[in-house]
């Protein structure tokens, strides 16, 4: 009876559950530090927080009234977690939302703002407790710096540039004495401004040509009024490009910046990309097998191709790459969960989204000349979130795991590296075994990423620092015992990282990664 019963619980294990696997062959990784790239900007690392769903209200804001612990009515669980990522900087308040967005329904006294629906996102009732001071305020308190995202879809320049006035003018003008009134004589700085946010679709279904026109207005008349953020402390303007791998927002926003006057500047170009793996979205997100694993990791590989393509036509209009492509809508897209609000954008995040976040960092490190700031979407509660939180109870996910691990790359020297894994086929689909990673941070100190996208088979891997004797490798793993594995309410630390140490074998350090695991090494 017994053994009948362990048949039958072992029979119903998913395809990719750890199995017995025969001794992984060595693979060697070979860090040359002697020819260092581009720096990996801190910005990469970015976060993305909009007005959609528990994104904001119940994920960042409880209200000072609530019993959740908070400050000033901003959940201080959260604030801790994040601080521990360092995000270096937020983009609010949208996405869809922003181009509907009136930053004067949001200031003032709480109980006189305008209350609306959330027309783009589940038709929510939108109050605007949470408001620009409100946001200024988070970010002050996780460390980070403000990409404020303006209304060009409904809004105006003059709009606009009031509300930088607003939030960056001294105390003694009529903008600035309002904000002083409103709580915060100091003038806030405002590190990247947004010229609107998908102006190809939810933003106003623009032709290239029309965007182009708008922006040169905004580019003109939304800057910063603080003295502080004057010449090359100047907020860096983000204009609209590409949907994917659509090109014409790209060709024609570089080339009205080539051809710019004095009149007008811009600093970086915007690139949207989920992986998804058609759309609309429509795999689970939960209780999925091989194919669904390969497929979305095959999906999220074509950033690699999207970058290289659009960072080639900028090339032809900005070779000295002036102009920085952002990333600042990306992450994996499933479909909604059961039982939730299809507009709120529901979906668990498994150890595969983990994976898959690391492809995308590795991805925008290895263009860190061009590629200089990139924000998951999104940081909690929705889509590929950091956090999820249910009432008072907050968990962290594994692409939390993932930011924080990669928390040395922040600035640090990419280190060009060789690494013959060869491919893995999973389910038909045949996918790199492995990626990887390598930084030199302020410190002086070598680090190394590897994804093993193996979902059953470990990696042996020989590291060597080219012209140097290695000695250990000491870091952390993030795995499970399946690809699906998720966190919970009732099992937070289900997918957690463990501590990974690898030894001196000859003149390199063998390390052993488990399948379908992301690690993060500091060679000494």
């Amino acid at each position: 009876m017994r053994s009948s019963l362990i048949a039958l619980l072992l029979a119903a294990l998913p395809a990719v559950s750890t199995a017995a696997t025969p001794a992984p062959t060595a693979v060697q990784l070979t860090v040359d530090p002697a020819h260092p790239g581009a720096r990996i900007d801190r910005n990469l690392f970015g976060q993305f927080a909009e007005h959609l769903g528990a994104g904001i209200y119940g994920g960042v804001w409880v209200g000072p009234d609530s019993p959740i612990p908070n400050v000033r009515g901003i959940r201080s669980d959260v604030v801790a977690a994040l601080r521990a990522l360092k995000v270096p900087n937020v983009r609010w308040p949208g996405g869809c939302f922003a181009d509907e967005y009136h930053w004067r329904d949001g200031i003032g006294p709480a109980s006189q703002r305008r209350v609306g629906v959330n027309a783009n996102w589940g038709a929510a009732i939108e109050t605007n407790a949470f408001g620009s001071h409100e946001f200024f305020d988070f970010i002050g308190q996780i460390g980070s710096e403000a990409y404020l995202s303006v209304n060009v879809g409904t809004g105006t320049p003059r709009e606009a540039a009031e509300w930088l006035e607003y939030l960056t003018g001294d105390a003694r003008t009529t903008a600035g004495s309002e904000r002083a009134r409103n709580g915060h004589p100091e003038p806030y700085r405002v590190k990247f401004i947004g010229l609107g946010n998908e102006a190809w679709g939810c933003g106003g279904s623009m032709s290239p040509d029309y965007y182009v026109n708008q922006m040169r207005m905004y580019a003109r008349y939304v800057r910063s009024f603080n003295p502080a953020q004057a010449g090359p402390q100047a907020p860096v303007r983000v204009a609209v490009g590409p949907n994917g791998d659509e090109t014409g927002y790209t060709e024609a926003v570089m080339k009205a910046w080539r051809e710019r006057v004095w009149a007008w500047d811009i600093e970086a170009l915007s690139l949207h990309f989920y992986t998804s793996a058609g759309w609309p979205p429509a795999h689970p997100s939960e209780h999925f097998g091989a194919a669904e694993y390969a497929l979305l990791l095959k999906d999220t590989f074509k950033m690699e191709g999207l970058v290289a393509r659009h960072s080639a036509i900028m090339d032809q209009h900005d070779p000295q790459k002036k102009v920085a492509l952002a990333v600042d809508e990306w992450g994996v897209w499933l479909a909604p969960q059961a039982g939730t609000n299809p507009g709120f954008l529901v979906q668990q995040n498994s150890l595969r989204d983990a994976l898959l976040a690391s492809l995308n960092l590795n991805i925008f490190a290895r263009h860190a000349d061009r590629v200089r700031m990139a924000n998951i979407a999104q940081m909690a509660n929705v889509l590929q979130a950091m956090i999820v939180t249910d009432g008072p109870v907050m968990q962290l996910t594994p692409t939390y795991h993932v930011f924080r691990l990669y928390v040395p790359f922040q600035d640090a020297q990419y280190l060009p590296l060789s690494m013959a894994a060869g491919d893995v086929t999973v389910a038909g689909i045949t996918l790199p075994r492995a990626d990887a990673l390598a930084g030199l941070d302020r410190e002086g100190r070598t680090w190394v990423a590897v994804t093993n996208l193996d979902p059953a088979e470990p990696l042996s891997l020989d590291l060597r620092l080219a012209g140097r004797r290695l000695r250990t490798a000491t870091g952390e793993v993030l795995t499970a015992a399946t690809v699906d594995a998720v966190n919970t309410l009732a099992k937070p630390d289900g997918v957690a990282p463990r501590p990974l140490h690898g030894e001196a074998h000859g003149d390199a350090v063998r390390v052993e990664l488990p399948p379908r695991s992301v690690s993060v090494l500091r060679l000494e």
